[in-house]
């Protein structure tokens, strides 16, 4: 058998090509200490081993999740330790408020303005934001600031009652925020009470603001709970001499409790047990001035042969009037409108024709039109294509609103704020002093009610950081099995992986000087 001199160099490189990539591939094992570098080595192993990996890397993402959540619950717990703080000290204070035959004017005013500086301190208290600049109290609306007060005391919610969560483990969601609303809003109220809002839609500028005022008389309040009152301001024509004037209405009934009421920016208004304030100018009622559209002149025309329509428009109302009697006069056409089907289109669209033309009483823009040549002619005005339309119309406009919205809850801004106008009102009349110890009363069964709805949550952030705290060592455990398991399929046998270095370093070597014998032999070495 003929041997070509190429195919022993092909022979060669092969065998040392193979030993190389052995060798080479024996120390990389060794350098990283992994026995499955590519799955081509193991695919089996391989599979499992980038299973374990994401199983890892989820474990510790959750482990700082954890981290994440328990700064923000521990944060909360702070916020809801030093409000409970402010809470047992305006129980003193209230309490001190009640020593009526004690304390000086001037011992008011200082509780006056510790309790103004206290709500200012629960607001802030309120509107804790964590790490991230993310506001606690404010649910699911992180970005949103939760609380404002007004310079009435009026305290606003902007958040919603959501709770966020952070993946704690694979089956383990925890809750990192509370709602403002249920810690500090929906505290059960000692008696039943209300609270005050502005209709957002009003005009006026400024805005006319309503105090957050308080229940004066107990039993004739608690004849209106549930319902709600709406003040309603009217048009100043509606009082002589003119001037501004409001109403009390029933919300739920529809009864006016006070009609067509003189107004003074600031003056009290008592009603239904309650009594409240409203502070500006509130932007008063209009009337509607009626939009019509006039005939130009009645031409005499007889429609019993071929029937006309008038198409008549009010704000988004369209009714169609049907003409198929001889029009001799504008009393005829009256009559014709004012008859049949058409009368009940009329009434159903709001809009009057007599012997002038067509009228709204709501002011609403009307327009005139019909397809008929015809009804052009008679009516004297144009009605084809966009027709006629009014341009004297005003609708009317409603004054500016506010609401008493009764409630068996108070907020603990409110409970406060309605303690410092107590004290503040205090003028050293017998009815001023029996009208404060009434409110002290309330004060300390409301703070009382505000410190069980705190302890509440604070029972639920500690529960939650418990759970925690068991799934950091559950996360904990999970990862070192997981990390053993991994090490198990992929670590090296360095015992092995040395013997199988040193015999391919000799294979290696033996190709490597066998290639060197085989490449020196010649034919010519044996010719003598």
């Amino acid at each position: 058998m003929r041997v070509a001199t190429s195919q022993i160099y092909n022979i060669a490189n092969i065998g040392m090509t193979n030993a190389q990539t052995a060798l080479t591939k024996t120390q990389e094992q060794m350098a990283s200490g992994k026995r499955v570098l590519s799955p081509a080595d193991d695919p089996v192993a391989a599979t499992q081993i980038l299973q374990l990996n994401e199983e890892i890397s989820r474990t510790e993402q959750h482990i700082k999740n954890i981290d994440v959540a328990e700064n923000s619950l521990n944060l909360e717990e702070t916020a809801l330790d030093s409000v409970l703080s402010l809470v047992q000290r305006m129980q003193e204070l209230a309490v001190s408020a009640g020593n009526t035959a004690v304390l000086t004017p001037d011992d008011y005013k200082a509780l006056v303005a510790e309790t103004n500086s206290r709500i200012e301190e629960l607001l802030s208290l309120q509107n804790t934001r964590n790490a991230a600049g993310q506001y606690i109290f404010s649910g699911y609306q992180g970005d949103a600031q939760p609380f404002s007060l007004n310079a009435d005391g009026q305290l606003s919610y902007h958040g919603d009652e959501g709770q966020r969560q952070v993946q704690a483990s694979g089956s383990v969601a925890v809750d990192v925020s509370d709602s403002g609303k249920r810690i500090f809003v929906d505290i059960p109220s000692s008696h039943n009470t209300f609270y005050t809002e502005a209709n957002p839609a009003n005009r006026a500028t400024p805005a006319a603001r309503i105090s957050v005022g308080d229940v004066v008389d107990q039993e004739a309040f608690d004849e209106l709970y549930p319902d709600n009152l709406i003040i309603q301001f009217n048009e100043t024509s509606a009082v002589i001499p003119a001037g501004a004037n409001f109403s009390v209405i029933n919300q739920a009934t529809g009864q006016t409790l006070l009609a067509n009421e003189p107004f003074v920016s600031g003056q009290s208004i008592e009603v239904a047990g309650a009594s409240f304030s409203i502070l500006g100018a509130p932007s008063e009622a209009a009337l509607a001035t009626p939009s019509t559209v006039n005939y130009g002149g009645i031409t005499p025309t007889d429609f019993t042969v071929s029937q006309a329509e008038i198409t008549l428009s009010l704000g988004d109302q369209t009714e169609t009037l049907v003409l198929n009697q001889n029009i001799t006069s504008a009393a005829d056409l009256a009559a014709a409108l004012n008859s049949g089907t058409n009368a009940t289109k009329l009434a159903r669209l709001g809009v009057v024709a007599d012997a002038t033309g067509f009228s709204a009483a709501s002011g609403q823009s009307l327009v005139v039109q019909s397809p008929s040549a015809a009804v052009d002619a008679m009516l004297g005005i144009t009605t084809s294509g966009a027709g006629t339309a009014s341009v004297d119309g005003i609708e009317a406009v409603k004054g500016d609103s506010f609401t008493l919205i009764s409630t068996n809850k108070q907020s603990l801004s409110t409970t406060l704020t309605r303690l410092s106008e107590a004290m503040d009102e205090l003028d050293g009349t017998p009815a001023s002093e029996e009208r404060l110890a009434e409110v002290v009363g309330q004060t300390l069964a409301n703070l009382d009610n505000a410190v069980t709805n705190i302890s509440v949550v604070q029972g639920e952030v500690g529960a939650r950081l418990n759970t925690l705290e068991s799934t950091r060592e559950q996360n904990l455990d999970t990862k070192l099995y997981t990390e053993t398991v991994l090490n198990d399929l992929e670590a090296l046998d360095y015992a092995e992986a040395a013997t199988r270095l040193e015999m391919q370093q000799l294979v290696l070597s033996a190709a490597q000087q066998s290639f060197v014998k085989v490449a020196g032999l010649s034919l010519f070495n044996y010719i003598s």
